[in-house]
């Protein structure tokens, strides 16, 4: 049977302002198979995200994706060796349309590759088809993190990194971007995915992985973690 491709995170070492706030962190995100990162404000979370994106420098450790590594890249090579970050916040570009919005993260320029990525990131999220010439500043912040996400799978990345999924979102908005992360993993992309609240997190993901003050505490099945919720309540305890 042939090898899941993965990222691979060795002895993750990352400092901000001269001290160090991540210790020496390892896992593995495996395609076709939600993962999810847990821990308390200030337990190094977004850390993690900004080294993986390559947005912050590794001060230790090694980063890959199956063979290639990753140390050193910029957040535009990362992106185009197939991790998509789908940041916190919302963020969209208000000035422009919701279909150009998604266009400028098109990564293949040939129009019919861009024609392809739009149709199949509207059969993700019809709604931002009816809205395609409406201006993203003129969004709700659902409709705006549908379309954080649609920049991420038009592309087409093979891990997606997915920073606070429901934060500041009603119920219904975060079902509909759930489901998406679900289509996501059985098309086979891998899905990191930090979020606040655990019990959707653990819901989504098979894997867990949890933070605390900058080390890993566990690594393992989202399901054993549920048997052990001490886990969980020490990690947000001790932040």
């Amino acid at each position: 049977m042939a090898e899941v491709s993965c990222v691979e995170v060795e002895r993750l070492v990352v400092e901000r302002g001269g001290k160090r706030v991540i210790h020496d962190v390892s896992f593995t995100i495996r395609a076709g198979e939600i993962s999810t990162l847990l821990g308390a404000n200030g337990a190094g979370k977004s850390s993690v995200v900004m080294a993986l994106a390559g947005v912050l420098p590794l001060a230790g450790g090694a980063m890959r994706l199956d063979d290639r590594p990753l140390d050193g890249l910029s957040p535009d090579r990362i992106r185009r060796a197939g991790i998509a970050l789908v940041p916190e916040g919302h963020r969209v570009l208000g000035q422009l349309t919701v279909e150009d919005n998604i266009l400028v993260a098109a990564l293949d320029g040939s129009r019919s590759a861009r024609a392809d990525g739009l149709e199949a990131v509207y059969g993700i999220f019809p709604e931002l088809a009816e809205r395609r010439t409406q201006l993203a500043s003129d969004l709700s912040g659902g409709q705006k993190q549908m379309v954080a996400m649609a920049q991420a799978f038009i592309a087409r990345p093979r891990f997606m990194i997915v920073d606070e999924l429901s934060l500041g979102l009603a119920p219904a908005v975060v079902k509909r971007l759930a489901e998406a992360l679900k289509l996501a993993a059985k098309g086979g992309i891998g899905v990191l995915l930090i979020e606040q609240f655990a019990n959707l997190a653990l819901d989504l993901a098979a894997h867990a992985l949890v933070l605390e003050r900058g080390r890993l505490v566990y690594d393992g099945s989202s399901a054993a973690l549920r048997a052990q919720p001490e886990i969980l309540h020490g990690a947000y305890l001790a932040s």
